[in-house]
């Protein structure tokens, strides 16, 4: 739906989290009105604590500025990372796989990771990821109640990805909470300390915690393979090549992290939408 009135330029800051809890109407007039009157804009970053603020950033507002930079990484490149927030650059690939890399190094990942995902694998998941589904709505209705976002939005997506690569359920919990850890660096419900040392150390540790658990998973599969995208994963082979243990850790990172994050918003905020 386009919005229909604009918010005028000199009250919007993308990085003022105050516009992001105004109204939905508010935050795409926003946008609307950077489409129409400043569609590259530059905005300084937002202070975050237990973070150095870093240089800035410019807003890309329309669809074809947006596609231009995504054809052109030699000047818009992923490798020394996408977010807004700079990071070490040896936590970039660590933590985001191929997310923060460029070609070559994107293709031939993509290229392996591929053989994990092909359509015929994807057709034989539909059912059991529809079964899941199906268990996880049944769970809440014997219960009678529920908080739709812990019990059916954010645990659907991150048991289809245990079952996908095989990972025993009992390990769910365990990768929540480090999920949690990694997507809620700011919130001291998931890292008490806000210091910076206690932030990065937060991270480091929720990380190599599911980079050990991945690492091991994997070994087992080379010496016993099973039906599951972890052995596809280990298996996998292109022009010679296989992920080495450390490429497979991070995409798992990335995988359980932005694959079960973003899915559970979308889920969520379908409840949200259909509801109104």
């Amino acid at each position: 739906m386009e919005p229909t009135s604009t918010v005028a330029r000199d009250e919007i800051d993308l990085s003022d989290f105050e516009l992001w809890s105004r109204p939905l109407e508010d935050r795409e007039g926003a946008f609307l009105t950077l489409r129409e009157h400043d569609p590259i804009a530059f905005f300084e970053e937002p202070e975050v604590e237990g973070f150095p603020r870093g240089p800035g950033y410019w807003s890309l507002t329309r669809h074809a500025d947006v596609l231009e930079a995504s054809k052109q990484p030699s000047i818009f490149c992923s490798g020394q990372g996408t977010n807004i927030g700079d990071m070490p650059t040896e936590f970039l690939e660590f933590l985001g796989s191929m997310i923060n890399m460029d070609d070559p190094k994107h293709a031939r990942m993509r290229r392996i990771v591929s053989r994990g995902f092909t359509p015929r694998q994807l057709d034989q998941m539909k059912g059991d990821v529809e079964a899941t589904a199906a268990g996880i709505v049944d769970d809440v209705i014997e219960r009678g109640e529920g908080d739709f976002v812990t019990d059916i939005a954010a645990t659907l997506p991150l048991r289809v990805i245990v079952d996908l690569m095989g990972i025993p359920r009992s390990q769910e919990e365990f990768i929540f909470d480090r999920t949690n850890v990694i997507l809620g660096l700011g919130d001291p419900e998931y890292v008490p300390d806000q210091t910076t040392p206690g932030v990065m150390a937060a991270l480091l540790t929720a990380a190599q915690d599911l980079s050990l658990l991945i690492t091991e998973l994997a070994e087992a599969r080379v010496k016993d393979p099973k039906d599951d995208v972890t052995t596809a994963l280990v298996t996998a082979e292109v022009d010679g090549e296989k992920l080495t243990p450390a490429e497979m850790a991070s995409f798992f990172i990335l995988l359980v992290v932005a694959g079960n994050e973003t899915t559970r918003n979308a889920i969520a905020h379908g409840l949200v939408a259909l509801t109104e």
